[in-house]
C-alpha cells in the first residue's frame, strides 16, 4: 500500500473531521502588502510574506525563503491538499513577485516544501538549494540549476555563497523517509551576511557561523513550541541563537499563518519583543506583509 494511503488510512476519521472544520473557516487577508517591485537594486530589502516564506533582495539579487503560497499544506492528491488551511493569506501573490534568482529551502516538511507553490516558481533562471535527499521532490531539469548541500557544505550561485549548517530538527517527510536533510543557511553576498535558521530547536550551532563580520540579519523561527519544544525553538532561545550568530536584526518567522501548536497565536512575538528588552528596534519585522530596508 502507498505510503499516503496508509497515512490516511491511520488518520480517517478524525482527520477528516478535521479537516471539515478547516474548509468552513475563513482566512484573513494579511494585514500590510509589501511592494517588492519598487525596491532599488542596492542595499538589503527584507518582506515576510506569511510562516517561514521570506523574500530577500541583497544588491539586486532575490532570494526566497521555503515558500509557501497555497491556502493548505500537506497530502497533495492530485489538485487536492489534505492539510491544515492558513490562518491569514499570503502577502504577495507569486504574480507580484519579482524575478526569483535562488529559493531556499531548509527542509521537507509540507510547511516549509510546498509543492505546488515549487511548481508555480520553476524557472530557466531561477536556482534552487535545497537539503539533501531532497532534490527527488523537485523537478530539477525546470530550474537553473538545484542543489543539494550537507552540514558545512557550500555552493556559489551568482554573487551568492550559500553555506549549509547544522539545526536541532528532522527532515522527514512522511514517516518512513528519514534520511532526508535539514539545514540553517548562511547566505553571504558582498558585505552583506544573512541567517536562515530554517526549523529548529534550541542548538548552539549558530556559534558556527559567527565571525567578524556581522550577521546583519538572521531570520528565526520562534513559533509551534507548545508543545514541540524538543523541536521548535521558544522566542527567547530563537533570540538567544541569533545573538549566537552575531545577529544585528532579527526577522521572526513561523508563526501566526498556521495553527501547528497550542501556543496563542500572538504569543510568540509578544514574548520575543519582551525578551529584546532595551532593544525591540532589533525585531525588525512583527506583521506580516511587512517590509525592512538597510541601506
Amino acid at each position: 500500500m502507498p505510503e499516503t494511503a496508509r497515512f490516511l488510512r491511520r488518520a480517517a476519521p478524525a482527520f477528516f473531521r478535521e479537516m471539515a472544520k478547516e474548509y468552513r473557516r475563513e482566512t484573513a487577508p494579511a494585514p500590510l502588502r509589501p511592494e517588492p517591485l519598487l525596491w532599488p537594486d542596492t542595499g538589503l530589502h527584507a518582506a515576510w510574506l506569511g510562516h517561514s516564506t521570506v523574500l530577500l533582495k541583497i544588491d539586486g539579487f532575490t532570494v526566497l525563503t521555503d515558500p509557501v503560497f497555497s491556502l493548505r499544506v500537506g497530502l497533495n492528491i492530485g489538485p487536492v491538499t489534505l492539510g491544515i488551511k492558513r490562518l491569514i493569506a499570503t502577502a504577495c501573490e507569486l504574480e507580484a513577485l519579482p524575478p526569483v534568482d535562488l529559493v531556499l529551502l531548509s527542509h521537507a516538511h509540507m510547511d516549509h516544501f510546498d509543492l505546488p507553490s515549487l511548481r508555480a516558481l520553476e524557472n530557466p533562471r531561477t536556482q534552487v538549494v535545497t537539503a539533501q535527499h531532497t532534490c527527488d521532490l523537485l523537478r530539477p531539469k525546470r530550474y537553473a540549476g538545484a542543489h543539494e548541500l550537507r552540514w558545512n557544505q557550500s555552493v556559489q550561485i551568482g554573487p551568492a555563497c550559500v553555506k549549509a549548517f547544522q539545526v536541532a530538527h528532522w527532515g522527514a517527510r512522511m514517516r518512513s523517509d528519514v534520511y532526508r536533510g535539514f539545514n540553517g543557511y548562511l547566505l553571504e553576498i558582498g558585505s552583506r551576511r544573512i541567517v536562515f535558521g530554517g526549523d529548529t530547536a534550541q542548538t548552539s550551532h549558530f556559534r558556527d557561523v559567527r565571525s567578524a563580520r556581522p550577521v546583519d540579519l538572521a531570520i528565526m523561527p520562534i513559533g509551534a513550541y507548545d508543545p514541540w519544544i524538543h523541536v521548535h525553538c521558544n522566542p527567547e532561545q530563537a533570540l538567544s541563537m541569533a545573538n549566537d550568530a552575531g545577529a544585528e536584526f532579527i526577522l521572526p518567522v513561523h508563526h501566526q499563518t498556521f495553527q501547528l501548536s497550542r501556543e496563542p497565536k500572538l504569543e510568540p512575538i509578544e514574548r520575543l519583543l519582551t525578551a529584546a528588552g532595551s532593544a525591540p528596534e532589533r525585531v525588525c519585522l512583527r506583521e506580516i506583509g511587512a517590509e525592512f530596508s538597510l541601506r
